[in-house]
């Protein structure tokens, strides 16, 4: 007898697997980028699978590749911009942030060594080209409003998607544009070099206040509407895991989370990668929750240039949600 309890005990056990995961994709628009670092420092650390999840990141090369995935139903989840589910919705396009991640936008506005002085003011772009990493991309959105912001108009400035790391910085050096839309580990890399400088830092709140006029919460997880209300169980354990990262990155050192990223991620320039952590400590989310009127802050700054927007009534409750992370923060 206790050999056929012993038997249909292991039959039972293949057929129903102990810890059955549930598939999802996400993509990232940038995944080696410390703006989107919490991605992949949830699948290091094991946050997925610990909510009994397989996930799959995908790279792209902007926001804005990223976010056409989404709504072709190639991935489930996208950690993009925040500001893309407000275009977007403009154009009839429903998805929603359901955690977030950075608190401002992580980038700063190098300019060409030589010029700096100069080029350190939007006001001084009309006419210039500058990079961003894609057209349509929040590298694109943060540059038209900085010059509209600066007392240009938002077609003063040529746009040149450049893409981000080496092909940045060749852009630069070689002279195609003058100046760029770039974040970490880029940003260090560049500075290194000698052929840039800091023209417009919104690493920080603060920073972005005053270069914006107001808050601009960043790097999010956001998934199609129609979606996220027929899976809302699963999308609870990826917000989960992520506010376990926020959580973490929160009480772990530069150095720490640098430990913990892939080493192809700082090319061996470890000491820069956690030099760019020191300086951005600050644009993470505590708890992935939306601060308190930052989604009509970023309505404002983008309706400055954004002509989809003008006459169109943006739902900012559609665009977001704190119900997943409110959870999340309650049992973790």
């Amino acid at each position: 007898m206790r050999r056929i309890i012993i038997a249909a005990a292991i039959s039972l056990a293949t057929l129903v697997p102990a810890f059955a995961q549930t598939k999802i994709k996400i993509m990232v628009g940038g995944i080696d980028k410390q703006i989107y670092l919490p991605a992949k420092l949830t699948e290091r650390l094991g946050f997925f699978k610990d909510e009994g999840l397989d996930v799959e990141l995908f790279n792209s090369n902007s926001g804005s590749q990223a976010a056409t995935a989404l709504l072709a139903r190639e991935v489930q989840g996208v950690v993009g911009f925040y500001d893309h589910t407000i275009d977007l919705q403009s154009k009839g396009k429903f998805i929603t942030n359901v955690v977030q991640l950075l608190v401002s936008p992580g980038e700063v506005e190098l300019v060409a060594a030589k010029d700096a002085e100069t080029l350190s003011k939007p006001g001084n772009w009309k006419g210039l080209a500058l990079g961003v990493t894609g057209l349509g991309s929040a590298t694109d959105f943060l540059t038209r409003a900085l010059a509209v912001k600066g007392g240009l108009k938002a077609n003063d400035v040529s746009l040149i998607p450049v893409g981000a790391g080496d092909t940045f910085i060749s852009a630069l050096q070689q002279n195609k544009i003058s100046g760029g839309m770039t974040t970490e580990p880029t940003v260090q890399k560049a500075l290194k070099m000698g052929i840039a400088k800091i023209g417009v830092d919104l690493r920080t709140p603060e920073g972005t206040r005053a270069a914006l006029g107001g808050d601009y919460p960043a790097s999010c997880l956001y998934m199609e509407a129609a979606w996220l209300a027929q899976n809302k169980d699963t999308a609870q354990k990826v917000v989960n895991a992520f506010v376990k990262t926020m959580k973490w990155i929160g009480t772990h050192s530069p150095e720490e989370i640098t430990d913990q990223m892939p080493k192809d991620y700082y090319a061996g320039e470890r000491d820069l990668y956690v030099l760019g952590l020191k300086d951005g400590k600050a644009q993470y989310s505590p708890d992935g929750l939306m601060p308190q009127g930052a989604p009509d802050s970023v309505l404002t700054i983008l309706s400055t240039f954004n002509p989809g927007l003008q006459g169109k009534k943006i739902d900012l409750t559609k665009t977001y949600t704190t119900e997943l992370v409110a959870k999340a923060n309650a049992t973790h």
